[in-house]
């Protein structure tokens, strides 16, 4: 078996995949912990051959991990944020502050659509923009959903949008506070990612396929004008990419991948943003 880790600033996501068949076996999600503890934390490790990991965590976190696999595991493989890497250039000054999901994120969706809008909806959301042949140009960071919420402090932040609510309903005027409050963070983020996407664009002559992940994608993306898919393993398909260990992974394949999102015409999107700002 091959475990998986995304180790996240609130969230540790891993799955176990199976080395013949290439299918994902099982999966889940503990919080991210200053320590792991053999068999509480991760999976039963009796059974992996080889680990991959993400992770933005605190440094100690990682390393804590490591140690922990390196004495149960034979094979150890920890992404890094590049200078290139799989025919994309990393578009930070300093590449090793660019958050290695992002990065992951970056190169699966370059892999799939040859050039990408890529956008993570987790504690954080992050957009990023690699062209195609393989530029990153960098991105944006604005705070997720429930750090939006919390901002306020207004005691509202235990009551969670419902992921299963849609976009009608959270894009009208709320009619209580705790409506306000998460009707006006999710015009935040859904406003956010339409003109962010479309700025780019327009600046780079470019109509680029949208790819979404995280936590938080499904709910958002239902109140997006753009075309686009959800790949909830879409990081899970960058290590894919990296590290390849199955058969199906070294013919390029990655678990989960949709079909790419044929974007609207560069001229719709300029004539779009171009109206929204008469308004």
């Amino acid at each position: 078996m091959i475990l998986d880790l995304d180790i996240g600033n609130t969230l540790t996501k891993w799955r176990l995949k199976d080395a013949d068949s290439s299918e994902i076996r099982s999966r889940g999600a503990v919080w991210t912990r200053e320590e792991w503890r053999p068999g509480s934390d991760i999976p039963d490790l009796d059974v992996v051959e080889s680990v991959r990991i993400s992770s933005v965590a605190r440094r100690a976190v990682l390393e804590e991990t490591v140690a922990l696999l390196y004495r149960q595991v034979g094979h150890v493989h920890v992404a890094r944020s590049t200078r290139e890497a799989l025919g994309v250039t990393n578009g930070y000054e300093e590449v090793e502050r660019l958050g290695v999901d992002r990065w992951l994120g970056a190169l699966a969706g370059y892999q799939l659509a040859g050039g990408c809008c890529a956008v993570d909806c987790g504690s954080a959301i992050t957009i990023d923009f690699v062209l195609p042949g393989g530029r990153h140009l960098g991105g944006y960071i604005l705070p997720g959903l429930r750090l939006m919420k919390e901002s306020l402090k207004l005691g509202t932040h235990n009551v969670a949008i419902d992921p299963d609510s849609e976009a009608e309903e959270l894009l009208v005027p709320g009619r209580r506070t705790v409506e306000a409050v998460n009707h006006g963070i999710y015009m935040a983020a859904v406003s956010a990612i339409n003109r962010t996407y479309a700025e780019v664009c327009d600046i780079e002559g470019v109509a680029l396929p949208l790819l979404m992940t995280g936590g938080d994608a499904r709910v958002i993306s239902r109140g997006l004008q753009v075309p686009h898919a959800v790949w909830p393993d879409m990081v899970y398909g960058g290590l894919e990419a990296c590290f390849p260990l199955t058969a199906a992974e070294r013919a390029g394949k990655m678990s989960g991948a949709p079909k790419v999102p044929a974007p609207v015409a560069l001229e719709k999107i300029r004539a779009g943003l171009a109206f929204s700002m008469l308004l």
